[in-house]
């Protein structure tokens, strides 16, 4: 099945939904920053919720990122996002490995810890918009379930999930977002409430063969689905030699002068696909020249 983020509505748009199948995007991921399993399912997890945070912005030059910073061993995760849902992160330490935790499954809460979840949306306008809250179990979804409730005030029920093959490539990833609209009638959300007691976990409606189209069908049972629009979803970087030549700039005379009088060519890696940029003293004696 190809990524895939399928957008809707129920209740006579008293709820807006989203849902994604995000394995290959997760994939990718993992082989990019040889990531252990445990920072694969919190990555993945981030990954999949900022595609669906992305596909939510208006503008096509929108992006968002969201930011993890907790006290765990990985100590950060940072996911980008646009409205096209291309999407990029990384692991600040990927490599952690931690014991199950108490239900056996994957420790990410445990690899997290307690910290900050922040949102930053850049729309263009002159200053980004900030929104944070406090990671509430370091699980991801519900760190965003709380974001969405107390920054944006937008009561919201978060899904996430991925599953690891015994090899440590990626099994099955995806996760759905449903959020209710201020004027949701009580009798909306009792029946959402009693759908979300019974349904299964994310991973284990993908690996039964369920779509997004399906998962959302039994997130929303008896709330009258309409599917608006289906749209790709991807890992992908963007970077080029050009792009890290301007952030090289952007570092100021001062530090491209220490680099040229060392004498040596500098290598520089992207953060969110490991891609190698080499630069000679020539390339540094024309960034410099070029430098406000």
């Amino acid at each position: 099945m190809e990524d895939h983020i399928v957008r809707a509505t129920a209740a006579n748009a008293q709820l807006r939904a989203f849902a994604a199948t995000t394995k290959n995007l997760v994939e990718t991921a993992r082989q990019y920053h040889d990531t252990s399993p445990v920072i694969t399912a919190a990555l993945g997890r981030l990954l999949t919720a900022g595609a669906m945070m992305g596909s939510m912005l208006k503008g096509d030059r929108d992006v968002l990122t969201i930011q993890v910073k907790g006290d765990g061993p990985v100590e950060g995760l940072t996911v980008t996002a646009d409205a096209k849902a291309d999407v990029k992160g990384y692991a600040v330490r990927p490599q952690v490995i931690l014991p199950p935790n108490a239900a056996g499954k994957l420790n990410v809460g445990g690899a997290v810890g307690k910290g900050v979840l922040r949102v930053i949306k850049d729309m263009g306008l002159k200053e980004p918009y900030v929104g944070q809250a406090a990671l509430q179990t370091g699980e991801i979804a519900e760190d965003l379930t709380y974001y969405f409730a107390v920054s944006e005030q937008v009561p919201s029920t978060v899904g996430l999930g991925v599953l690891m093959n015994k090899n440590n490539t990626v099994r099955q990833a995806g996760g759905f977002i449903v959020q209710l609209m201020p004027f949701a009638e009580d009798a909306v959300v009792t029946r959402l409430e009693e759908n979300l007691k019974g349904i299964r976990s994310v991973t284990a409606m993908l690996d039964a063969g369920d779509t997004p189209e399906r998962m959302l069908e039994q997130v929303l049972d008896g709330l009258e689905l309409s599917v608006t629009d289906t749209m790709p979803t991807a890992y992908r970087c963007g970077c080029s030699k050009e792009r890290v030549e301007r952030a090289i700039i952007s570092i100021g005379k001062k530090d491209i002068t220490e680099m040229i009088e060392e004498g040596k060519e500098i290598e520089v890696s992207c953060q969110f696909c490991d891609q190698k940029y080499k630069f000679g003293v020539e390339e540094l004696q024309s960034m410099l020249s070029r430098c406000r």
